[in-house]
């Protein structure tokens, strides 16, 4: 059943997609980190957000 409602939708992706990912280790942090959660490595990046479905 897809959200409709914009608010919604907002809080979401805020929830889903916001996230720093570590490279070293994979985990997900918080969006505000500055360090890795599990690993303490300062090497972070955002998670990908994909705009859509790729068909092929």
């Amino acid at each position: 059943m897809p959200v409709r409602d914009p608010v919604k939708v907002q809080i979401v992706i805020n929830r889903a997609l916001r996230k720093l990912v570590c490279r070293n280790c994979g985990a997900l942090n918080p969006p505000g980190a500055t360090k890795c959660r599990r690993c303490r490595s300062r090497n972070l990046r955002p998670k990908r957000i994909e705009k859509g479905i790729k068909k092929g």
